[in-house]
């Protein structure tokens, strides 16, 4: 991908310009490290260097982990183009705004790029951002545009508060997410995982001679993305190999498996048939349940492999146990504490389930109208009843009743709630056929089952073990948004990086007057805690306060954003929705 693409979604340049700035000596600005100097490219309009392209581990080899990069060189590496996606699938998964004009994608993907404020040295120790995306572990990548941070570090440096922003691509869908027992044997399980700590090893070393602090680093991601920090944060039980300082997870955290696996972590049966399903549909087929069959997937083309997973199930992968790198369930190590304890800034969006409803319960139910259309969405969660009876000592009839109870079919407690839609759906709304009667209740279990559960029960861990932790509500609808749905999944992201040209979105986000403010605001206390280990400051009103779960019934405060006026509230809706996941993670959800 070449420069000019990254000039069209940075600024409204004219061609004539993008091309003059292309056409500049790649040697200025550089950046000497141990392996080599690197050259990157100057972009006036920002007063910006931009380092495209980085490889920071060896070329992959299948199936495999990341290796550190172990070549040299004595001219300079040019960076002025994006390099490929890793392999992705699932066009829809990828915002219902996306400009999803697609990406090339390639087996050698793993790279990271760095856009910093010009003219740093290797004296300046910026704090730094690595974004990691989500996407489900299943697809996207960190040239996609609208995670393009050029926007943000602008107003960092307007702000007096200066940082250099990231982004890395990482092994998505069963390229990084293989599971099995075979897999497991052959140490080929978590490889997303470790490709981001590979990242984080990189920067930790490297980072000097771009300007940045290793000191300073704070990863912060969205969704899986959010999930993945957790994972970092849990990661070989815990352990502080001293890579992060800090932490911001929008929409997830919590080390949620991000698929409605019986077992969680330790759904070994079910990560049995999706491997042997992917195995059988290629020309391994022979190999189904030997050690060779690994072996056997290692050498197939990749245009078969590819082909194989999009066949059998392309978003079926996910992290699972392997006593490495996960080693205990992560609601066993946010109770004891064993976890790095960094800083953390985490919240979700108050309509995260009109997004997730399909994806995570049954996906033939979207449309609600009865009790039974609301239980046939939720059961897919449960295993076997034998086994749901034998770690929880309840039945699944008597689970789905809890839930049931916890989620009444009251359009007032559902979401979006009647504030910011005041409608009251009934048999004369006119989108009833794609709404439901139910739609409420719906959006509200999916939004909780997905990311909301797992955040408050973060911010209480964080609270009793004493940390410093933040935790929000964003509450704005992008423009472009049908006002039924309220602020939904990934609906943030746009706000976080300033994108106010709406780069990489189908329909501009923030066009209105109100939504810039917004933008302006939120990307502000994300400016904050990179550069000062808390949100709050120039830019940010009124006061966030520390999540405190010892006032307001068990629970902290929230920061709301809101287009009419961010203000603070409890933490304590849907309390008795909410207390019952947090029983469950272990015994129920397998993590």
């Amino acid at each position: 991908m070449h420069l000019l693409s990254y000039l069209s979604i940075t600024s409204s340049f004219s061609a004539a310009a993008a091309v003059a700035v292309s056409q500049r000596d790649y040697s200025a600005p550089t950046a000497v490290t141990k392996n080599g100097t690197y050259g990157g490219v100057y972009v006036s309009e920002y007063d910006q260097d931009l380092f495209l392209g980085i490889r920071y581990a060896q070329k992959v080899v299948r199936f495999t982990r990341a290796e550190p990069v172990n070549e040299t060189w004595n001219d300079i590496k040019p960076l002025t183009e994006y390099k490929e996606h890793c392999y992705g699938y699932g066009i829809a998964w990828t915002g219902s705004n996306a400009d999803w004009s697609g990406y090339p994608m390639s087996e050698d993907c793993l790279y990271l790029n760095i856009i910093r404020p010009a003219g740093l040295t290797n004296t300046s120790e910026l704090p730094v951002a690595m974004w990691i995306h989500g996407g489900g572990f299943t697809k996207g990548g960190g040239s996609d545009k609208r995670y393009n941070y050029s926007n943000a570090v602008q107003e960092s440096v307007n702000m007096g508060k200066p940082f250099i922003g990231i982004t890395i691509n990482y092994r998505l869908s069963a390229w990084g997410w293989l599971m099995g027992k075979e897999a497991q044997e052959a140490g080929a399980v978590n490889l997303g995982y470790h490709d981001m700590r590979q990242a984080l090893r990189w920067v930790n070393e490297n980072i000097a001679a771009f300007g940045g602090d290793p000191a300073k680093v704070t990863i912060v991601g969205e969704s899986c993305g959010a999930e993945a920090l957790a994972a970092q944060i849990l990661a070989y039980g815990g352990r502080d190999d001293g890579l992060f300082r800090a932490a911001i997870g929008e929409s997830g955290f919590g080390g949620r498996v991000p698929r409605p696996w019986p077992g969680g972590l330790n759904g070994t049966v079910a990560h049995q048939k999706v491997f042997d399903r992917l195995v059988n549909a290629t020309s391994c087929t022979a190999t189904v349940g030997t050690a060779q069959a690994i072996k056997c997937l290692k050498d197939v083309p990749t245009e078969e492999l590819n082909h194989a997973i999009n066949a059998t199930g392309n978003t079926l992968w996910a992290p699972v146990f392997d006593g490495d790198f996960i080693q205990d369930y992560p609601s066993n190590q946010f109770r004891d504490g064993r976890f790095v304890r960094v800083p953390i800034l985490i919240g979700c969006n108050s309509d995260e389930g009109a997004y997730f409803r399909g994806i995570n319960g049954n996906a033939n139910v979207t449309i609600l109208n009865t009790d039974a259309d609301f239980e046939a969405m939720v059961l897919p969660m449960f295993d076997t009843n034998d086994k749901v009876l034998a770690s929880t000592g309840k039945t699944v009839d008597q689970l789905l009743g809890e839930i049931t109870t916890s989620y009444p079919n009251i359009q007032s407690v559902g979401i979006p709630n009647l504030v910011a839609w005041p409608e009251v759906v009934n048999q004369d709304t006119p989108d009833l056929q794609y709404l439901g009667l139910q739609d409420r209740r719906g959006n509200a279990f999916g939004g909780d089952y997905t990311n909301i559960a797992w955040r408050r029960s973060s911010n209480i861990y964080w609270s009793k073990h004493q940390i410093p932790n933040w935790s929000y509500r964003f509450d704005a609808r992008a423009d472009g948004i049908l006002p039924n749905v309220s602020a939904q999944h990934f609906g943030e992201v746009a706000y976080v990086f300033n994108n106010v040209l709406g780069n990489g979105y189908r329909i501009k986000p923030l066009v209105s007057e109100e939504n810039r403010r917004l933008a302006k605001e939120v990307s502000a206390a994300w400016i904050n805690m990179i550069t000062g280990l808390n949100p709050n400051g120039a830019g940010v009103k009124p006061t966030w306060p520390v999540y405190n779960a010892t006032v307001g019934g068990g629970v902290g405060q929230n920061m709301v954003f809101n287009k009419q006026g961010s203000f603070v509230e409890y933490d304590d809706f849907r309390a008795e929705a909410l207390a019952w996941w947090h029983s469950h993670f272990l015994d129920l959800m397998g993590t």
